[in-house]
C-alpha cells in the first residue's frame, strides 16, 4: 500500500472509529448507563477513552499490516542496532586499509614521477652489498655489524654523494636483524645480500632496507660450458653475429642464475677478437658458439666466460 493511501485510509477509520465513540458515549450518558458501578459522565468517559485507544491501537495494527520496514523497526529494532554497531566496527579496519592503499598508491606516484624524470638513485630491490660469510669460523655479530657499515657508506655514496660527514641512512627492522643473526648460527657457507626496500631520490634522508640469506654455493665449474647456440652460414653479418652473442650471453647469465648466483652480468674475457677473425676467414661454414666458464664460481662471485667456436659437421 503506498504512503498516501494509508494516511488517507488512517483518517478515515480515525473518524470513523471517534463518530462510533462519540455516539456511544452520548446514548450511555443519555441512559445514564453505568459501567463498572461508575457514574453515567464518568462512564461516557471511559467510553471516549477505550474509543481513542482503539483508533491508536488499530492505526499501530494496519501500519504494522502493512508496512514491513515498521513491523522491523519494532520488534528487531535491537538486533538492527547491534549488526549496526558491528558494521561499525568491521569497517574501521577496512578504512584503515583504504587509508593504507592510497598512501601507497601516492607513493608508487612520485616513485613513477621520479622515474620518468631519473632522480631515482636506487631501485627496489637492488643490492647495496653483497657479502660472503663462513659461519662457523668467523664473528657474526662483528661480520653483521661491518656489512651494515659499509652498506651505509656505498648507500651514502649514491643518495648523498656530497655530504660532508658519515649519515646514518640505513634503516632496517629489529627483528630482520635479530632473524638474520639465529639463522647464521646454524653455521654453514652464506651470502648475506642487504636490499633496497624501494625506490630512493637523490638526496633523501633515510633507506629501507632488509638482509637477504642465500646458500654460498658453486654455481659452475672451471672449464664448464654454460650455454650454446647455433650460427648459420647465411647468418654472417655483424648485425646477426652481435645478436647471437647477445642471445648467448643473456642465456648464460639466466642459466647462472636460476643455479642461485647473484651476478647481474657476465664477464667476457678477450675471445670475441679471436671469434670476429674466425668468422672473416670462415664464411661459409655453419659453427657452435658456446659460453664455457673460466673459474670455479660461487653464488656472489663474477661469472667469467670465453666463447668457444667449432664447425658444424656436415
Amino acid at each position: 500500500m503506498s504512503g498516501w493511501l494509508l494516511i488517507i485510509f488512517l483518517l478515515l477509520l480515525g473518524g470513523l472509529i471517534s463518530t462510533l465513540g462519540d455516539l456511544l458515549g452520548t446514548k450511555i450518558g443519555k441512559a445514564r448507563f453505568s459501567i463498572l458501578k461508575l457514574r453515567p459522565k464518568r462512564t461516557a468517559t471511559l467510553i471516549t477513552i477505550i474509543t481513542g485507544g482503539l483508533i491508536s491501537a488499530s492505526s499501530l495494527s494496519l501500519m504494522i499490516l502493512v508496512n514491513r520496514q515498521l513491523r522491523l523497526g519494532l520488534f528487531r529494532l535491537g538486533d538492527i542496532q547491534r549488526k549496526l554497531q558491528e558494521s561499525r566496527q568491521e569497517l574501521i579496519p577496512l578504512k584503515q586499509e583504504r587509508q593504507e592503499l592510497e598512501n601507497e598508491l601516492q607513493i608508487l606516484e612520485r616513485d613513477l614521477y621520479a622515474l620518468r624524470s631519473g632522480q631515482v638513485v636506487l631501485r627496489s630491490g637492488q643490492s647495496l652489498i653483497i657479502h660472503e660469510i663462513n659461519a662457523d669460523k668467523e664473528d657474526l655479530d662483528l661480520v653483521i655489524q661491518d656489512v651494515i657499515q659499509n652498506a651505509n657508506l656505498i648507500t651514502q655514496n649514491i643518495v648523498q654523494p656530497n655530504a660532508d660527514e658519515k649519515i646514518d641512512l640505513l634503516r632496517f627492522r629489529k627483528d630482520h636483524i635479530e632473524e638474520l643473526k639465529k639463522f647464521l648460527k646454524q653455521g654453514g657457507d652464506w651470502v648475506i645480500n642487504i636490499k633496497s626496500v624501494g625506490n630512493v631520490l637523490k638526496g633523501e634522508n633515510y633507506v629501507y632496507a632488509f638482509p637477504e640469506v642465500t646458500e654460498n654455493k658453486v654455481i659452475v665449474s672451471k672449464g664448464e660450458t654454460i650455454s650454446q647456440i647455433k650460427i648459420y652460414a647465411d647468418d654472417f653479418s655483424n648485425k646477426e653475429i652481435n645478436n647471437k652473442i647477445s642471445l648467448l650471453l643473456g642465456e648464460t647469465l639466466a642459466e647462472a642464475k636460476s643455479r642461485g648466483s647473484l651476478v647481474d652480468e657476465i664477464i667476457v674475457n678477450d675471445s670475441l677478437r679471436e671469434l670476429q677473425e674466425f668468422l672473416n676467414k670462415n664464411q661459409n661454414e655453419d659453427i657452435y658458439l658456446e659460453a664455457v666458464s673460466l673459474r670455479r664460481s660461487k653464488t656472489a662471485q663474477p661469472v667469467v666466460v670465453e666463447i668457444t667456436f667449432t664447425n658444424i659437421a656436415p
